[in-house]
């Protein structure tokens, strides 16, 4: 597996976006900060395959998506839209993490400086998030004469007239606000971001990691048909934790005073 990660390091390291593993968490950067980080077609598919490689690696248990320079994430290229006369959002920005908050991993965005239109995606697509006093979050499709269907998803993460404010107005709303509405779970100066977010993703990737996929979905489930009719199904969602060798393993590793180790099986 060691020579496994390296090689997948090596494959993002020259590019737009890298990717770096710390122990059981994945640090994804978006690396692109002269251009504003502006979502290109070249950016996206990297961003994409470095989900995908979280995914798909078993030892990673939390990833963190950061970016380089002052802005956070500027959402699509422009200049690259206009160049190929784009109309409608192509398919692949809904895959651009995954499927986002389908994901069975848990993510975490760092957010400093704004994060506009594609951006507000990527950071409100995150599970949870950690912004900077600089953070700025808006969908500014609206003043481009565009739209945004990549936002249905988030529409249970953001209260209701926070999200029409923001789809109507194409304003902005400061990082302050963001936290005050439930946006940002925590507010932290630009300095403490990576640092804070990184603490969060090493407490989320030590615990038991079917518990951890299990809660997500049983979000999920309750924001696709309500807390009353998922709570059966919520049941068979922790079956697997509940029969696995973790489970063996937790009460264990407590009774003998030591840090349990997860196999995730």
């Amino acid at each position: 597996m060691a020579d496994e990660r390296g090689n997948m390091i090596n494959d993002f390291t020259d590019g737009q976006v890298t990717f770096e593993v710390q122990g059981n968490v994945a640090l994804i950067t978006l690396c692109r900060p002269r251009k504003r980080n502006a979502l290109n077609f070249t950016m996206r598919q990297q961003l994409r395959d470095a989900f995908d490689a979280y995914s798909a690696d078993g030892d990673l248990r939390c990833a963190v998506l950061a970016s380089q320079g002052p802005v956070f994430c500027a959402g699509g290229d422009l200049k690259e839209m206009a160049a190929g006369d784009l109309g409608e959002v192509p398919p692949e920005w809904m895959q651009l993490m995954g499927s986002g908050p389908e994901l069975d991993k848990p993510t975490i965005a760092a957010v400093r400086g704004p994060a506009l239109a594609g951006g507000f995606y990527l950071a409100q697509s995150c599970d949870l998030c950690v912004a900077g006093e600089s953070a700025e979050f808006a969908i500014t499709e609206a003043r481009r004469g565009r739209g945004a269907p990549w936002a249905t998803p988030l529409v249970s993460m953001v209260p209701r007239r926070i999200m029409l404010e923001l789809l109507l107005t194409a304003e902005p709303i400061d990082a302050r606000r963001a936290y005050e509405v439930g946006m940002v779970n925590n507010l932290v100066p630009d300095e403490d971001v990576l640092k804070t977010a990184m603490n969060l993703a090493n407490t989320i990737a030590a615990n038991a990691p079917l518990s951890v996929a299990a809660g997500k979905r049983m979000v999920r489930l309750a924001e696709d048909v309500g807390p009353h009719a998922s709570r059966e199904p919520a049941e068979w969602l922790f079956l697997k934790a509940y029969q696995s060798e973790d489970a063996l393993e937790g009460p264990r590793a407590f009774a003998e005073k030591r840090m349990p180790i997860w196999k995730g099986r």
